[in-house]
């Protein structure tokens, strides 16, 4: 499923840091060693055939690296 963020993404938040984040390993194993956050938040998300939904997305950020694989978790829409 692959998909664009339209726009911003709002009602952001951290759920998990550090060792609470299940993939840490695997994330500094790819990207780097970084202060690793999972957060969320809710954002207008485009499809490849034009359809347009908003969802909650989730994805990993570091200071420095960025924001890392975003996924959807549920439609809110």
């Amino acid at each position: 499923m692959n998909f664009k963020i339209v726009g911003s993404i709002r009602q952001e938040t951290t759920f998990a840091t550090g060792a609470g984040i299940r993939e840490i390993g695997r994330l500094r194993k790819v990207y780097g060693k970084g202060r690793w956050r999972k957060r969320k938040g809710i954002a207008e998300v485009e499809f490849e055939n034009g359809t347009m939904r908003t969802a909650e997305v989730h994805w990993y950020e570091a200071t420095g690296i960025g924001r890392k694989e975003y996924k959807i978790k549920r439609f809110v829409d």
